[in-house]
């Protein structure tokens, strides 16, 4: 039996209807609001639905992992398999063989349209307070640039820690999911320097701050996009500096994003090689521990 010929393409699985998908391999929605599709993980236990299929762009999220995207992301989660081994399941099984959507997918993850800050505080919650220990964050370093946020989603209060951007949006985080509130943006702090920091989000800034917090370093400014997709729309503010330091993940989109940099222009340097088999700074960081910081040395 040829194989290949039974597997579908990348670009084939990735338009398969995910709410059908689903069905039949027994996930059935909650509830039904609009386009929105709500379900009981699939990828984990929970007795609150926080899964969520947009099946007008055919995307889903779930809320509990901070993770989504389309049919070919949740497939190798779901199975724990490779994309080849999906595609051989997708190609394999008629049951779950869809005619392909005729969809246009947006650039990038929407914000939550439907998530109502209600107020912020300081950082006075110890689970939150916990969840920036477990990532090595020393609370004074939070409490510089985060909030204590309270909002209204889908008709819950959750609380999170909060990060402002330059438009008045917030990267919101807790141990169990991650989103924004509208409208998304980046976010600078300057302090008047000539060479700029430059973080995917903002636990990678703070990690960055904390594991040189009791070192005498050159003072620099930082820049959080807060998300890759706003990279073109930081560049003008990022190349005024004379010096530009790239700390993004060493993820296929993070490097791409570095190699693209530093095709631009000789004043992008890309510094993942500090945390080179690490996904990102934090993971670095909380992997080695307190114990390490004070051994290591700027590598810019």
């Amino acid at each position: 039996m040829n194989v290949s010929k039974q597997m579908v393409s990348v670009a084939e699985a990735k338009q398969m209807d995910i709410v059908d998908y689903l069905a039949k391999a027994g996930h059935h929605p909650v509830k039904i609001r609009n386009h929105d599709y709500w379900y009981l993980s699939p990828i984990r236990d929970e007795k609150t639905p926080s899964f969520k299929v947009n099946r007008k762009l055919n995307r889903w999220y779930d809320h509990g992992i901070g993770k989504g995207g389309n049919l070919v992301d949740f497939g190798i989660l779901y199975h724990q398999c490779s994309v080849g081994k999906l595609l051989q399941k997708l190609g394999g099984t008629s049951s779950i063989q869809q005619q392909p959507l005729k969809i246009k997918k947006p650039a990038e993850e929407p914000t939550e349209s439907n998530l109502k800050i209600i107020c912020e505080n300081p950082l006075f919650s110890f689970w939150l307070q916990r969840y920036l220990h477990l990532r090595h964050i020393p609370l004074s370093i939070a409490e510089a640039h985060c909030r204590e946020m309270i909002f209204n989603l889908h008709d819950k209060m959750y609380s999170a820690i909060g990060f402002k951007n330059d438009a008045g949006g917030y990267e919101l985080r807790n141990p169990y999911f991650k989103c924004s509130s509208s409208p998304k943006d980046i976010t600078t702090i300057k302090s008047n320097s000539e060479t700029v920091m430059v973080f995917e989000g903002f636990f990678d800034c703070l990690s960055y701050q904390s594991i040189y917090k009791n070192q005498e370093i050159v003072q620099a400014d930082f820049v959080v996009l807060n998300s890759l997709s706003l990279f073109e729309k930081a560049r003008p503010c990022l190349e005024k500096y004379e010096a530009i330091h790239l700390y993004f993940d060493n993820d296929a989109a993070g490097q791409t994003f570095s190699r693209y940099a530093k095709s631009l222009s000789k004043k992008y340097h890309d510094e993942s090689r500090l945390y080179k088999d690490y996904k990102d700074l934090n993971e670095w960081l909380t992997s080695f521990g307190k114990s390490k910081k004070q051994s290591i040395r700027r590598s810019t």
